[in-house]
């Protein structure tokens, strides 16, 4: 369908009325990415872009299939906002599938971990229930999918030069 927008060497392409694609090579093993992902504690410190001033308040992870994620953000704990859902399924550095349920309407996100040449392959892909829950969640998206991804990228540069 469309490319969005390619910031670096990510690429956030619609690849149909319902299908969000978002790809990028990290410089960093498959565990360690894997690791970033699957962390809460490393999971806080990328996962919302810092541009939006919105800071992750709570990660819960309960990483097996049919266990239960949250991300809680926002200011104030009395008017945080929760995105939530469940695991589907949970390959150990290879795939991670969850739903996401917030909405009332479940899209579902698949990230794949492949090793390349020069480290790690990530895609993730979202399945959206209809062509206006794509729209929506759309909105912004161009900037932050791109953004949420440097950060990750330095965050497993700073792993990798600690450890």
């Amino acid at each position: 369908m469309s490319k969005l927008e390619t910031v670096g060497p990510t690429s956030v392409e619609r690849m149909s009325e319902t299908d969000l694609v978002v790809t990028r090579v990290f410089a960093a093993p498959v565990a360690s990415v894997f690791r970033a992902w699957t962390t809460p504690d490393l999971f806080k410190l990328w996962w919302a872009p810092q541009s939006m001033g919105v800071p992750i308040l709570d990660v819960q992870m309960d990483l097996r299939v049919g266990g239960r994620y949250s991300v809680t953000f926002g200011h104030d704990p009395a008017e945080a906002m929760t995105f939530f859902g469940d695991y589907v399924e949970v390959e150990p550095n290879a795939r991670l599938v969850w739903t996401n349920d917030e909405s009332g309407e479940t899209t579902i996100t698949t990230v794949t971990f492949t090793p390349d040449p020069a480290g790690t392959r990530l895609v993730l892909h979202e399945a959206y229930p209809s062509k206006e829950a794509l729209d929506e969640a759309c909105i912004g998206m161009e900037g932050s999918m791109p953004e949420q991804f440097l950060q990750l990228d330095a965050l497993l540069t700073s792993l990798d030069t600690a450890a």
